[in-house]
């Protein structure tokens, strides 16, 4: 038996609602923000939601350090066409971390605030 259930995933991040338009462009959905803006939700159909908060000072995680402000945590989200795929998520403003070796399943991405995350084919 569960203990707790996940309520939301939280990122960190100068401006949330920037980057809850990030996110909002890659994976839909809708965007909840807070009277203060501090606090920013993105609603997923049939999906976990995303909360973004802002934190003044934020520092991205490196990637690949596995040391001081290493990667801390990462999405792996699934796609049919990682060459589609990559074209609209460096269109929404993420940055290739690692393209891997011609042929790997999977990429590395950092979106606008510094956070890594993978597109893998499904």
């Amino acid at each position: 038996m569960a203990l707790a259930k996940l309520g939301v995933v939280v990122l960190d991040c100068p401006d949330p609602g920037a980057l809850a338009g990030f996110y909002a462009g890659l994976l839909g959905g809708t965007v909840e923000v807070d009277e203060g803006g501090d606090w920013v939700e993105l609603k997923v159909p049939g999906g976990q939601a995303l909360a973004f908060q802002r934190a003044e000072g934020h520092t991205p995680p490196q990637w690949p350090r596995a040391d001081g402000n290493g990667q801390q945590f990462h999405l792996d989200l699934t796609v049919p066409d990682l060459d589609a795929a990559q074209q609209e998520v460096l269109g929404l403003g993420a940055t290739l971390l690692d393209a891997g070796e011609p042929g790997r399943s999977w990429r590395v991405y950092a979106d606008p605030a510094g956070h890594p995350f993978c597109l893998c084919a499904c």
